[in-house]
């Protein structure tokens, strides 16, 4: 990340279901090189997080239009049993930043840290992600939306991140 969590990566996965998940994670415990990397990089990292998410249905995961920029990874700690009017007000705040820009995607924990919600947006530098955000505010349901989602929410966070060598946002 480059503003927020300082020193720290975060890896978006994809699995088409939970027996994928599983697949996944024994091919790594048995891959001798993924074994071997593992044990090196152990005493270089501070702490590692784990999420399973499951992405909203009216707000479907798709790549950027176009590669490059900046990232903002929104993360909210809900209070507990508000993740329901929660999703009922995004519905209508989803649309509205629509207008501006189009979102990446956004998910509900199942597993690990739960009550949590992330959304993903990209932009072309910090300038847009600014200008963007101010014009949300003259679409008619976005100030309800933050005005009726604030009250649920425990914690809130902004990373801006930015594509590492290999990634295939870069």
């Amino acid at each position: 990340t480059d503003i927020g969590d300082l020193d720290t990566a975060v890896h978006i996965w994809e699995y088409k279901g939970y027996p994928a998940l599983s697949t996944a994670y024994s091919t790594y415990r048995s891959d001798p090189e993924y074994q071997r990397l593992h044990q090196k990089l152990l005493p270089l990292l501070q702490s590692r997080q784990s999420q399973v998410m499951l992405e909203f249905q009216f707000w479907p995961t798709h790549p950027p239009v176009t590669k490059g920029g900046v990232y903002e990874l929104r993360s909210y700690t809900l209070k507990s049993g508000t993740l329901l009017e929660w999703e009922q007000n995004w519905r209508v705040g989803v649309e509205c930043r629509r207008h501006h820009e189009e979102p990446m995607g956004a998910w509900f924990s199942q597993l690990g840290e739960l009550n949590q919600v992330h959304h993903l947006w990209q932009y072309s530098d910090l300038q847009v992600r600014k200008e963007v955000r101010e014009e949300a505010w003259s679409e008619n349901g976005w100030p309800e939306t933050v005005l009726n989602t604030v009250p649920l929410i425990q914690r809130m966070s902004s990373r801006i991140m930015l594509p590492m060598a290999f990634s295939s946002l870069k």
